[in-house]
């Protein structure tokens, strides 16, 4: 039975949103797993770094796993280690067993950030049009509804660690209905050929576009580890608002990012990927600016909506045209785009807390805004804008087609 292309986007768009649903299940679980094995603050901070690593390195076995089967496997295979390792977490272990499953679920996260964006790259070329929006839409919802998930969970007779479980079943779910629906096209190399082989021939990857677009995202989750890991703390020490408006400034960029990504992919047809990717630039920079004010502490919660609306839109803006750097190699590009990620991530979270420490927590939003004025000189390399509905090559299936109709060749053979 053939698979319809809105059918494919839609499952696509779940692997999507069972990622943001586990991680943020995971995220809210760790003051619990902090208590129940002993913790200390340095001890948490570790283990976060080891799902950081962990990540990393599944972003490198999605990359090998694409080459040898495609990233629906990659896909599966990541889906399907994050369920075991949630479920793990949700047994609470013992603090020995606690890193091991914390890298694995690592490992998980790594490979499915990969292999999403690969068949998201894949269900935007089917479609002939922007899709990136509404698939990281719909993560961000999925994060909230997670949230609120465990806020009820918690005040209800449940386990606390029943929104773990729930998302292990998310995601066993999905890689079962994903193994009979995600896109089984190969978008890279032959497996035995080797790197350096595929550099000497004419289809090479195009390491300037992978290092520009990967900047891109650099600066985007720079911001937004930046506003995830200190937003609460902020309004606390910063704006000094009440313990119950404390979450009000991570809840107006997170909202800024949910409106920012339902309006991506009809705004990309509309102005263009360079022209939304230097408005989302501006109003990124404008809010950290706002932010770094800090005062009076409206102007603050616009600073935190303007940043959103840059995270928002420049996250898959980039990985949208990471697809189309080498569409014929789109696997493996996007595997390199997704490592700069990571590196945002850690610097985000960490830099902020060093700054704060010598200068107090408003200055440390100079971090983004140099991140976001750094990525301003390769916004050219976004520029373009995919074709409306049924223009696409991707309805043929053959990604050397899409790269033919760019002007940019490359061959799977190489």
């Amino acid at each position: 039975m053939a698979i319809s292309a809105p059918l494919r986007r839609a499952t696509v768009g779940a692997a999507f949103g069972s990622q943001a649903f586990g991680y943020a299940a995971l995220t809210t679980a760790l003051p619990m797993l902090k208590d129940h094995t002993g913790l200390t603050d340095t001890g948490l901070s570790l283990v976060i770094l080891g799902i950081v690593v962990g990540s990393v390195l599944g972003t490198l076995v999605a990359d090998a796993i694409a080459i040898r089967a495609g990233s629906r496997a990659a896909l599966v295979t990541g889906l399907l280690a994050e369920a075991a390792a949630l479920a793990c977490v949700a047994a609470l272990p013992p603090l020995g067993m606690l890193l091991p499953v914390l890298l694995l679920q690592g490992l998980g996260l790594g490979l499915v950030d990969a292999a999403a964006n690969m068949q998201g790259s894949l269900a935007e070329r089917e479609a002939g049009a922007p899709v990136f929006g509404r698939l990281f839409a719909t993560a961000t919802a999925a994060g909230i509804a997670s949230t609120l998930v465990t806020l009820w969970v918690l005040g209800s007779a449940l386990a606390p660690t029943t929104t773990l479980v729930v998302a292990a079943a998310v995601h066993v779910a999905v890689a079962l209905v994903g193994l009979r629906i995600f896109d089984p096209s190969r978008a890279a190399r032959e497996a035995g050929r080797s790197q350096e082989a595929a550099a000497t021939k004419r289809g090479g990857l195009p390491r300037a576009g992978i290092l520009m677009v990967g900047l891109v995202v650099f600066a985007a989750f720079v911001v937004d580890s930046a506003i995830a890991t200190w937003g609460t703390v902020y309004t606390v020490d910063v704006l000094r608002l009440p313990s119950t408006l404390t979450p009000l400034g991570y809840g107006i960029y997170l909202a800024a990012v949910l409106a920012a990504r339902l309006v991506a992919d009809p705004a990309v047809r509309r102005l263009g990927r360079s022209s939304l990717a230097l408005t989302a630039t501006v109003a990124g920079l404008l809010g950290t600016v706002l932010l770094v004010v800090a005062h009076p502490a409206p102007l603050a919660m616009v600073g935190f909506a303007l940043a959103g609306l840059a995270s928002g839109w420049l996250v898959p803006l980039a990985f949208s045209k990471a697809g189309e750097l080498l569409p014929a190699r789109s696997d493996e590009v996007i595997a390199r785009v997704n490592l700069f990620n990571y590196a945002a991530a850690v610097l985000g979270a960490v830099v902020p807390g060093l700054v704060a420490d010598a200068g107090g927590l408003n200055l440390s939003f100079l971090l983004p805004a140099l991140a976001l004025v750094a990525c301003v000189p390769v916004l050219r390399a976004l520029r373009g804008t995919p074709p409306a509905d049924g223009q696409g090559n991707a309805a043929t299936g053959s990604p050397t087609q899409g790269a033919e109709a760019t002007g940019e060749r490359g061959d799977v053979s190489s």
